[in-house]
């Protein structure tokens, strides 16, 4: 039996370190390994009685998920389901609400991943897929008939800020589920189900573990019979988390809320020193208090993240400056350790050639401003 993680005193540092571990036994390790069985040993034998919840075969449960599971879902406030992947956990959750007929609402301005699988994927089956970007407009009508309002926010690359409470009351009333993609905040940055959103789904490769070295997702919501429903169709199509990446996962986990913190702090550092730089324009942060997005942000999140956006003249201009720092590292993803630069035209994002997701990491914040301030002053004297 895992430590309870749901004592409500607990803050979010040591929820990151204590939840889904073992009480304290003499002998045994302060932190346990990954268990990799596929096969366990069955109640029957007289001297094996039956154990409630025991496992029995590696594809419907594996005691390195139910620990990260247990942690993971202490800090979203529901149940949580891993997936080897946040694609595996998106498509998962889109398979299992939707049937022939209804309609789902993405996010226009979202993750292109996830609007890639509705086209592929959901359309052919007869579910009707509607785009929205973060922003808007958002109405009754535009909700009508949906079944399912897949937000989100921040959104994945434009960092707009959509009203979660708001907007699961606005759900509510047509009688549509909403689920919000909670990748870019985390679970200590914005935790939608208090917010009144029925699901949250997120993608762990990113500032979650925070490592860059996994990939992992997970769904996590209030609703038992619908935690039932992705874990029985997760052991049906078989997307199953590998035991080693959920115990790396989890050993990272124990410094998301010290991670984070600098992060944001490197965040806003950056965003100060780059709002007047000539070379830089359309900075975006949902912690700038001038960002279209502040407000709302202010309101529903409790930390901001380290991810801003910028845009750069052109693309050369994005490789002049990676190949000018000697921090940065042009890299696709986000939330890792190391500070990283991304420009999302080259993915097939409808935005400038120029346009750059800047992942702040865990470097000193005035190494980090001093190169990349020196950095792009060398670009803008090429």
């Amino acid at each position: 039996m895992v430590v309870s993680s749901g004592a409500a005193e607990w803050g979010d540092g040591t929820r990151c370190v204590h939840a889904g571990h073992e009480p304290p036994r003499t002998g045994a390790p302060l932190r346990p390994g990954p268990v990799f069985a596929a096969p366990y040993h069955l109640a029957g034998a007289e001297d094996m009685p039956a154990v409630p919840g025991a496992v029995e075969y590696g594809r419907s449960g594996n005691p390195s998920w139910t620990a990260l599971e247990e942690s993971i879902g202490s800090l979203d406030g529901g149940q949580c389901v891993l997936f080897p992947s946040g694609m595996a956990a998106i498509s998962a959750l889109l398979r299992a609400v939707p049937r022939p007929g209804d309609t789902v609402v993405l996010p226009a301005d979202g993750y292109y991943g996830t609007r890639n699988f509705a086209a592929a994927d959901l359309a052919r089956t007869g579910v009707t897929v509607r785009e929205v970007p973060a922003r808007g407009p958002w109405s009754d009508e535009v909700l009508a008939g949906a079944c399912l309002v897949l937000l989100e926010t921040p959104a994945n690359p434009g960092l707009d800020v959509c009203d979660i409470a708001a907007l699961s009351a606005m759900a509510r009333r047509v009688g549509a589920l909403v689920a919000v993609d909670n990748t870019t905040a985390t679970p200590l940055g914005q935790r939608p189900l208090e917010l009144g959103a029925d699901v949250v789904v997120a993608s762990d490769t990113k500032a979650l573990t925070g490592h860059s070295d996994l990939l992992l997702g997970h769904v996590s919501t209030a609703d038992p019979e619908l935690a039932d429903r992705l874990r029985a169709g997760r052991g049906r199509d078989g997307s199953l988390p590998g035991p080693f990446e959920a115990w790396l996962a989890h050993r990272s986990l124990s410094t998301l809320d010290l991670r984070l913190a600098r992060q944001a702090e490197n965040a806003a550092a950056l965003c100060a020193a780059l709002e007047g730089h000539p070379l830089v324009t359309n900075l975006r942060w949902p912690g700038l208090p001038g960002d279209p997005s502040h407000a709302v942000a202010r309101a529903q999140m409790r930390r901001f993240g380290g991810v801003f956006r910028f845009e750069l003249p052109d693309a050369s201009c994005v490789s002049q400056l990676v190949r000018r720092s000697s921090l940065l590292a042009e890299a696709t993803s986000f939330g890792g350790v190391h500070s990283t630069v991304d420009r999302r035209a080259q993915w097939g994002d409808a935005v400038a050639p120029g346009f750059v997701r800047f992942s702040a990491g865990c470097e000193d914040s005035d190494d980090l401003v001093r190169d990349v301030v020196a950095a792009l002053d060398g670009v803008a004297r090429d």
